[in-house]
């Protein structure tokens, strides 16, 4: 064979081993560290005291005592006398004693009796020879009351005219409505006479009225 041509076949022979061994200038690439797994850390709970289970008492059962209610008293009606709510008349005290201050005496006389006592020289109106002539006669006040309520009425008074010709006593003869008998009676105990006259001279007078209220007057 030629000579060049088998050197050149082992040159070439060398090239290729030389390619192929790994001891070669070109170093391996370095393996790559496996990557560490995250590792879980497990949290351990500290034990827990047990809670203290809290007993209850039962409460004794104790026995009532079967307590009796105290007597009642019996509702049962009762018979009121005619005579409960009479009150006995006071005698008078024997001569020389004195009543005693705090004792209360009934009026033994009705109301209106004493009417015109220790009047000297009061004459009745029918046996006047001048009756009393009337200079201011103010008519009275209608009671609010009465005359929301649409109520008419009217009082009978009787009264003194004394030798002045004021009027110095009043009293209710009659009335339809009580309501009426304080007005009519404080309107005439303000009314102003020319005194009537007996034998020329001025006397007291009894004399009476009758005060109407009517509602169409009061408007």
């Amino acid at each position: 064979m030629n000579k060049d041509l088998i050197i050149g076949l082992l040159v070439s022979v060398a090239v290729h081993l030389i390619a192929l061994n790994p001891f070669s200038g070109k170093q391996p690439p370095p393996k790559r560290e496996a990557l560490a797994k995250d590792e879980v850390v497990q949290m351990v709970m500290p034990d827990l005291p047990d809670d203290d289970e809290k007993k209850v008492e039962e409460l004794d059962e104790q026995p009532m005592e079967n307590v009796m209610a105290p007597p009642s008293l019996v509702d049962l009606p009762t018979v009121v006398p005619v005579n409960a709510f009479t009150q006995p008349l006071q005698p008078p005290p024997p001569p020389g004693m004195t009543a005693n201050k705090g004792a209360i005496n009934i009026p033994v006389n009705p109301p209106g009796a004493n009417f015109g006592r220790g009047i000297k020289d009061l004459f009745d109106i029918n046996n006047l020879d001048q009756k009393p002539v009337a200079r201011v006669q103010n008519p009275p006040q209608y009671p609010y009351e009465m005359s929301r309520a649409g109520i008419s009425g009217e009082v009978a008074v009787e009264f003194i005219i004394n030798s002045s010709g004021d009027v110095v006593e009043t009293r209710v003869i009659r009335s339809s409505h009580r309501e009426f008998e304080v007005p009519a009676m404080q309107a005439v105990q303000k009314w102003k006479f020319k005194p009537g006259r007996k034998g020329g001279k001025a006397v007291a007078t009894k004399a009476s009225q009758l005060i109407e209220f009517n509602l169409e007057d009061n408007k």
